[in-house]
């Protein structure tokens, strides 16, 4: 079972789910969790071999299976039971975003609405170079060095340097053998990211990405012009990972989506309520 913490406060509220992407830790939600607390009951968790997670006694057994992004979706449902929340809204940043849409292929009346902060819907020609030069010096470079590079190259600007050095941070709390693990679901990203791009959630999406988020935001841009049920949301002068950089924008931004959503719900079940009575 992974490590996570829960902020309850109200059983007549709402839970916000948020899943941080690879080499992170559910600690980058620090600029969250106070905001958010006031309007929804809060879970953080921490992904296999991240954070906390690495030091639980399930590690062992979770090292001798090939990791896919339906196996650690699962490890979130497996909280998800264990907390008995039936329905959240999730929060996802970078490769988290590919874990919340993987858990909506799988059950998606889990799921209330998401919010994808930085989210990775393509991987283009930069970054399929980007991956294969890593996959062709992973044994013989050490794998910080690709990480910090690939942090470096996603947000390369001066003012994403604190969400750069944060994760690079968090990465470094990583075993090599966790990384390569981690690594090896980018075989597995491309055909995903065809389908989802093909396939829009049935679940109310907000699409938060920062104006300097070169890698992704042109992508996320021309798969929602198709969508129906999915918003964008431009956060101006801002990198990949939009909550660190922007926090105040971003929790204004996605709170008033995510309350919206709730209220949404809120009526949908005073309705049935009414219905049932009825009969």
């Amino acid at each position: 079972m992974l490590y996570s913490k829960s902020y309850f406060t109200s059983a007549d509220r709402d839970w916000v789910v948020f899943i941080h992407g690879a080499g992170g830790s559910s600690a980058i939600w620090f600029k969250q969790i106070r905001a958010y607390r006031e309007h929804f009951n809060v879970l953080l968790v921490d992904l296999r071999g991240h954070g906390k997670s690495r030091e639980m006694s399930t590690m062992k057994r979770y090292y001798k299976e090939k990791y896919t992004f339906k196996t650690v979706s699962q490890d979130v449902i497996e909280v998800l039971n264990k907390e008995r929340i039936e329905k959240a809204h999730f929060v996802g940043v970078s490769l988290g975003t590919i874990i919340i849409r993987t858990i909506a292929e799988y059950e998606p009346d889990r799921i209330l609405s998401a919010v994808m902060c930085g989210a990775i819907t393509r991987m283009n020609v930069r970054s399929r170079i980007l991956v294969w030069l890593g996959h062709m010096f992973k044994k013989v470079v050490p794998f910080m060095w690709l990480y910090a590079l690939f942090a470096w190259i996603i947000m390369p600007k001066k003012n994403h340097q604190e969400s750069r050095l944060l994760f690079v941070k968090e990465a470094k709390q990583l075993a090599r053998k966790e990384f390569l693990k981690w690594f090896h679901l980018t075989y597995d990203v491309n055909p995903l990211l065809k389908y989802f791009k093909e396939t829009e959630m049935q679940n109310p999406t907000l699409y938060v990405m920062g104006s300097e988020d070169h890698m992704f935001l042109p992508t996320v841009r021309k798969m929602i012009a198709d969508f129906e049920r999915s918003e964008l949301c431009v956060i101006p002068d801002c990198g990949h990972v939009c909550n660190i950089e922007k926090p105040d924008e971003f929790n204004e931004h996605s709170l008033e989506f995510l309350k919206r959503q709730a209220l949404r719900t809120t009526k949908a079940h005073a309705k049935s309520d009414a219905e049932r009575e009825t009969v």
